[in-house]
């Protein structure tokens, strides 16, 4: 076929994407520790939500464990972004391991919040959802029985606060859907008008950014790419914010190859945007598999501009 006879696309690609400051933090972290202490490095879970980033670091020498028991103890640990419950590095410094903590900031931040209403007496509802890693660190950080986990409005609804609670408190998943938290929330005050709320929202910048930027593209579109993992929770709620936003095919791939150009015969404007651990050149690949079958034009609508840097722990900062 010639380029004359491609159906004409026009890709439109949301602005922010990909990479967030916690998730390229993080794989500096690791790529660090390989140099500073050669491989290999252990990583309790994957150290961000995504295949082709975890498979890049084991190419240098990581090895991914699911558990601390899983790691000599004469080799370094590395934790995930997501964070873990005090336990883990608990357990490392008794092992007497080298260990160095990937969390997020922003993670840290809900876990320091935390703790501060514990302190303060109060008890706490985390809205997320549960089995995610980074809900598992944020109820870890604290006594069972201190943190209640609500998902959703109608849990929200139903949600009894233990009888001897000294107050109430909330605090959240930094990688939920704004609009649908927000709905929690309001659930929340309603019931309870002196629950105490964070002093900066706990959703991450990047994940709100992201999200307004979908909205923005997602009127204009026929379909919506969402590049990121299966179970990476800020790729899953672009979907879905995607769809609510007036693109209801908006779906999830990982890579070019998960393109079905069939699906995309009739599209004329495409929207692709890419989760907050979902490297670049994963979008790069995607717009040139749709090159090889269609007459592509690129446009690019941006809704805010990100210059977060956060630094690295000291035991691996270059010197």
């Amino acid at each position: 076929m010639t380029v004359q006879q491609k159906q004409p696309l026009t890709i439109v690609l949301a602005a922010p994407r990909g990479f967030c400051a916690g998730v390229d933090r993080a794989i500096q972290i690791v790529e660090q520790a390989l140099e500073k202490w050669g491989a290999p490095v252990f990583v309790r879970h994957e150290i961000v939500h995504n295949r082709y980033v975890v498979e890049s670091l084991e190419a240098k020498g990581a090895v991914f464990v699911e558990e601390l028991d899983e790691c000599p103890v004469d080799r370094p640990v590395v934790f995930s972004a997501h964070g873990v419950p005090k336990s883990v590095p608990a357990e490392a410094a008794r092992r007497e391991m080298i260990y160095v903590d990937a969390t997020c900031p922003l993670v840290s931040k809900v876990h320091l919040e935390a703790e501060r209403h514990h302190r303060q007496g109060r008890h706490i509802v985390l809205i997320g959802h549960a089995g995610h890693p980074e809900v598992i660190g944020t109820m870890g950080q604290l006594p069972d029985g201190v943190i209640s986990l609500v998902e959703d409005e109608a849990q929200a609804e139903t949600f009894a606060p233990p009888p001897s609670t000294g107050g109430l408190a909330f605090v959240t998943q930094t990688t939920l859907s704004v609009d649908d938290t927000a709905r929690i929330v309001e659930v929340l005050r309603r019931r309870f008008p002196e629950v105490a709320a964070p002093k900066k929202e706990d959703i991450c910048y990047a994940t709100t950014n992201r999200q307004e930027a979908v909205k923005a593209i997602a009127p204009q579109v026929d379909a919506m790419l969402v590049i990121g993992a299966p179970n990476s929770s800020n790729s899953k709620r672009l979907v879905e914010v995607g769809k609510v936003a007036g693109c209801i095919d908006s779906h999830l791939i990982q890579k070019a190859a998960d393109l079905d150009m069939a699906r995309l015969a009739g599209v004329r404007r495409l929207g692709i945007t890419a989760g907050a651990s979902a490297p670049e050149v994963l979008v790069e690949q995607v717009i040139q598999a749709c090159r090889m079958h269609f007459s592509v034009t690129v446009e690019e609508v941006e809704v805010a501009r990100e210059d977060v840097r956060f630094k690295l722990p000291r035991a691996v900062a270059p010197t």
